[in-house]
């Protein structure tokens, strides 16, 4: 059901800390014109653990508004509070999202069924079809090909964001899962080993800053064009390995300030700005491949 490249959108935040609605409509029109195949807003790239409901519910009201439905929008919706993320959906469903994407619970370390029975619940509370999220280095729990086959059949789970970093895993999960069921990357860099895999796209960082790249990349392994495909992963893999040189979304809303897309990288708590090294990481990838603001107002100059 989704495929291509899904923009896992960073959340701008004014000075202030609060949630820049202008700079994000600005962002998602950008995205749109630029050929992005779906959005997502709202997921942890969005810093949504540290979002109020209401800002949440607001910051995809808000994606919906701009992307009018010219594209797909899946909403964020994961936690580790079962019951809170049920509640979230109907009211995601309320404002009229296309999907969802449900991160697996984190700090609680569910069993394999206790994960099973999560998405359950989730599925069964809401119309909408579900995108499940498996991102063990963060949340400290696995989907296995086995568990993922298991929540497939149930109706409305219809893809997984696979960020296991184990390319054996996800060999074994586009082998496994039924036909329909879409394979979709949760990191840049291996969205087109995936693909070759029988994937069909990636819910992308980079792609905040170069969209249509990344859509590009996507249509290109889609239509079997894998000499095509791998052109552009090599003009900006570095790109994609700048954008975790510490946490993200640290390095790519930096990267967005340095490409003149933020006023300001601002973070919430926890979260805070890369240190200067990282900082300059960043600044000399974007250099290098003509994207960095400053670089490009002084070759004009």
């Amino acid at each position: 059901m989704f495929k291509g490249c899904g923009t896992a959108l960073i959340t701008p935040f004014a000075a202030n800390g609060s949630l820049d609605e202008s700079t994000l409509r600005r962002l998602v029109r950008r995205q749109v014109g630029d050929g992005v195949h779906f959005l997502v807003p709202g997921g942890t790239t969005g810093e949504s653990p540290t979002l109020t409901r209401a800002e949440h519910l607001r910051l995809v009201e808000v994606t919906l508004e701009e992307a009018a439905g010219r594209v797909p929008v899946v909403a964020g919706c994961g936690g580790y509070n079962t019951a809170g993320i049920v509640s979230l959906a109907a009211d995601l469903q309320g404002l009229g999202a296309d999907g969802l994407l449900s991160v697996t619970p984190y700090y609680n370390k569910p069993t394999p069924e206790g994960l099973f029975r999560h998405y359950e619940a989730l599925a069964g509370a809401t119309d909408l079809p579900i995108v499940v999220y498996n991102v063990p280095g963060r949340t400290c729990c696995n989907i296995t090909p086995d568990l993922l086959c298991r929540l497939a059949g149930l109706p409305n789970i219809v893809a997984v964001k696979e960020a296991s970093g184990d390319i054996g895993q996800m060999a074994r999960v586009c082998q496994s899962v039924p036909a329909g069921f879409s394979v979709l990357s949760g990191d840049d860099s291996v969205t087109l080993p995936l693909m070759a895999l029988g994937g069909v796209g990636v819910i992308s960082v980079v792609s905040n800053e170069i969209p249509g790249e990344m859509a590009r990349l996507c249509d290109l392994a889609l239509d079997g064009d894998f000499a095509g495909a791998r052109a552009v992963h090599r003009k900006y893999l570095s790109l994609m390995e700048a954008n975790f040189c510490e946490t993200s979304p640290g390095p790519v809303k930096v990267a967005m300030e340095g490409m003149g897309l933020l006023d300001e990288a601002v973070y919430r708590l926890p979260m805070t700005r890369p240190s200067a090294a990282s900082c300059a990481i960043v600044d000399e990838v974007l250099e290098r491949l003509g994207l960095l603001r400053r670089a490009a107002e002084a070759a004009t100059a």
